[in-house]
């Protein structure tokens, strides 16, 4: 018997719909296709950076850059393809930042090793990610989470994109006596910015449909008139695809056994498996979702290593399109499709400028830090791990290492005070393994 169609005055909202909806009925229903879509065009271009950045981090491992564009990119395509049809998820994958740094600044500038054994390294790691992923390994460890500290997790990520959003737009710069200050207000990037945050706050506040992508392409059209375009987007030559093979396959095992090889795989695992965990709790609207987003991206990080390019991650930077209404696999399948089109248009990227997507991140990460709402600010045990996340992620622009400061202190604050009851086994061994990655981090 034919299943008849949802019916959108059931429920409260467009958005509680798509929430439940499998991805093949999101066609029937022209407003929510139309909110899907435009969330998976934002969120491509919220992260579309990650094309040029990537590349440009992976090329101080010695990966030839030019290749590496077509790693990223292949990466990211598959990636969204296994949330659209696996997970149902409004999740992009690609690359990470923050593990790409730790791949060739760690693992292969300080520790020496090859971008090769690198390249081992996460594959090890990735297959124990998948390992946790695809048991019942994952559900415990998600269980025993405080929501305390889940709430954190949101927050510090919506903090970092904050972070990330004011930097691009050149709002905050590195200070000379302090950590960062005001950047020049006289430049072009920070008053594009300015015009395009006023403008998306207004489109947003005014429930404009599409507010996010409409800001970014005005802000990107005044830029184009103004002649402010960013500097350094590589032009890919497809004639180098032929080339693409040298960096496929290319992991190196031969250094297993090694000591530096075991701990730095440690390291990565950590950050892989609590980073993915963190971001995908932290993003996804609808958290019955998680399991299959889990074990979906716990896949694409796997095969990430063997396309030549560093462990694949939930995206942040996929909240925006969230917010612009992607609650499906739609949104992923949207922005899996853009990536593929980018390697025939990557230079046109170079007008979308990061005055046009600095506003949509900020104002992105502000929504996240709503989540400290739901945080016990009554009792000091519960909020204080929780403020270590917050506050660590974005000051050491590191997901793994707040997360690894808030793990370590709740089982503390909770012993000292005798509260025992409110600490899970599980949770005691996640903070005793955060403290380790901690002290190895150090040694690496």
């Amino acid at each position: 018997m034919e299943k008849e169609p949802v019916q959108v005055d059931q429920v409260a909202s467009l958005n509680d719909l798509a929430n439940e909806m499998p991805m093949r009925e999101v066609w029937h229903h022209k407003d929510i296709l139309r909110n899907e879509i435009i969330a998976g065009v934002t969120g491509f271009f919220a992260i579309s950076y990650i094309i040029v950045v990537n590349p440009a981090i992976l090329k101080d491992a010695g990966i030839p850059m030019d290749l590496s564009i077509f790693a990223t990119i292949f990466s990211s395509f598959f990636g969204c393809m296994v949330m659209a049809f696996w997970a149902n998820a409004p999740i992009i994958l690609t690359p990470g930042m923050g593990v790409n740094a730790f791949f060739t600044y760690t693992i292969v500038v300080n520790m020496g090793l090859s971008w090769q054994e690198a390249l081992g390294i996460a594959a090890v790691s990735s297959f124990v990610y998948m390992l946790i992923a695809f048991t019942r390994v994952s559900t415990i460890l998600s269980a025993s989470i405080p929501e305390s500290l889940k709430h954190g997790i949101t927050a510090g990520i919506g903090l970092y994109l904050v972070e990330i959003g004011l930097e691009k737009a050149g709002l905050i710069v590195a200070g000379k006596s302090s950590l960062i200050e005001l950047g020049d207000l006289t430049q072009p990037t920070p008053l594009l910015a300015l015009f395009g945050l006023a403008l998306s706050l207004i489109l947003y506040l005014r429930k404009v449909k599409g507010n996010f992508f409409i800001a970014i392409v005005a802000t990107s059209l005044l830029a184009f008139f103004l002649g402010v375009k960013d500097s350094g987007t590589p032009t890919v030559d497809l004639a180098r695809l032929g080339q693409y093979h040298k960096i496929v396959f290319q992991n190196d095992f031969s250094s297993f056994f090694t000591i530096p090889f075991i701990l730095a795989a440690f390291s990565m695992t950590m950050i892989l498996v609590f980073e993915s965990m963190g971001l995908v709790q932290g993003l996804l609207p609808n958290q019955k979702k998680f399991k299959k987003t889990f074990e979906g991206g716990s896949v694409t990080t796997f095969l990430s290593g063997f396309m030549g390019t560093s462990p694949t991650v939930a995206a942040a930077e996929s909240a925006s399109g969230i917010e612009s209404g992607g609650r499906t696999g739609v949104m992923a399948l949207v922005a899996g499709l853009l990536f593929l089109l980018s390697l025939l248009f990557v230079p046109l990227l170079a007008y979308v400028p990061s005055a046009a997507i600095a506003p949509v991140i900020i104002i992105t990460g502000a929504l996240m830090m709503a989540a400290i709402a739901g945080i016990d600010l009554s009792d000091f045990s519960e909020w204080f791990p929780a403020f270590l996340i917050i506050v660590l992620i974005p000051f050491t622009n590191s997901i793994s290492t707040g997360l690894a400061f808030g793990f370590v202190a709740y089982p503390i604050m909770k012993l000292a005070l005798g509260r025992t009851y409110e600490v899970t086994g599980p949770l005691y061994l996640l903070g005793g393994l955060f403290l380790l990655d901690l002290v190895f981090s150090t040694l690496l």
